[in-house]
């Protein structure tokens, strides 16, 4: 089992840095009640741990027949590749019709059904910014309707993508990044039960500080280096095959090698299957970590917005290019 999941929360007492979160979701289940919930953080900060949590301590063994959770940015990107995948939604899934509508209603279904053993379920929405509009507008009336059965829980890195609708009707509940001091002692103590060999302190220091507050990668991470048992090396494991050829790309169109770049941009899109967009993504990682530059930003940010209305990607990628390479002279 990976270290993430085997030292994962499993009580309230057992997340830390996020004391006040925690005392918050623990009141709510002595109570037996809580209102929607608009939760809020970066990853790795323990916004679904504190959710389990939140379900063990309300439906204690019946906790994954009481709780619905949907990966939104998952389903509303892979669309009906998602639905048809997941057997909850097989019987509710209709081929004929929209993913929208699809969506709809299974939400509208999944918070009808009276609980089991329970007052009311709870339904929980991960990266809830990547619910389009529509489908928040939707769930604003679903939240009225069937408050009495379901209660509505939205986690998300980014809650300006939260429609005020929905924001209005959930109370906040705000994750922060772990600091460093917090995260040290937390990595001793795992070598600790693992019996692992203990690691320098400047060592767990740096893995701290490179998981930049998510302790899930800072797990992740520390199970590397005691796995692998070479030299602690961050940058080895922390850049992908995407993001070095990302700063190849940029590397080759800073140096006016124009068609070389656009090669390798063309390759990720068609060998490596990303989009637009995702190779957007990849080269923004490369120029905070190399090419702090703030004509590459202003480039990036243009042609992200022209690909969010329609434009094509290989010409719009290319343009990109063109223009790095002419500004960057």
């Amino acid at each position: 089992m990976l270290w993430i999941e085997r030292y994962r929360p499993g009580n309230f007492c057992d997340i830390i840095g996020q004391e006040r979160a925690a005392a918050f979701l623990g009141s709510f289940a002595e109570q037996r009640s809580l209102p929607h919930l608009l939760i809020t953080g970066p990853s790795g900060s323990g916004r679904m741990s504190a959710v389990r949590c939140l379900a063990r301590a309300l439906y204690g063994d019946h906790a994954d027949e009481n709780t619905t959770v949907i990966a939104s940015g998952d389903l509303f990107s892979e669309g009906r590749g998602y639905l048809e995948a997941d057997e909850r939604f097989a019987h509710l899934y209709h081929k004929d019709e929209s993913v929208l509508t699809n969506v709809k209603r299974i939400v509208r279904t999944y918070a009808s059904i009276r609980p089991f053993d329970a007052e009311f379920k709870l339904m929980v929405f991960i990266e809830a910014d990547a619910l389009p509009g529509e489908m928040q507008q939707a769930l604003r009336r679903t939240m009225e309707r069937y408050s009495r059965t379901c209660r509505f829980i939205f986690v998300t890195s980014r809650p300006s993508g939260i429609m005020p609708p929905i924001a209005s009707r959930c109370l906040p509940i705000a994750f922060h990044p772990l600091s460093t001091g917090l995260i040290v002692p937390h990595l001793r103590q795992i070598l600790a039960a693992e019996g692992a060999a203990p690691i320098a302190e400047d060592d767990l220091a740096m893995i701290a500080t490179a998981s930049r507050g998510d302790l899930r990668r800072a797990i992740m991470l520390l199970e590397l280096t005691i796995r692998s048992g070479a030299p602690l090396v961050l940058d080895a494991y922390e850049r992908t095959g995407s993001e070095r050829t990302a700063a190849e790309i940029l590397g080759a169109a800073r140096e006016g090698d124009l068609a070389e770049a656009q090669r390798l941009a063309e390759a990720l899109m068609i060998d490596g299957g990303l989009s637009g967009r995702e190779l957007l993504y990849e080269l923004r990682k490369a120029v905070r970590r190399e090419f702090n530059d703030p004509r590459i930003a202003v480039a990036l940010a243009e042609t992200d917005a022209r690909l969010s209305q329609g434009a094509g990607e290989f010409v719009q990628i290319g343009a990109f290019l063109s223009q790095i390479m002419e500004g960057c002279r």
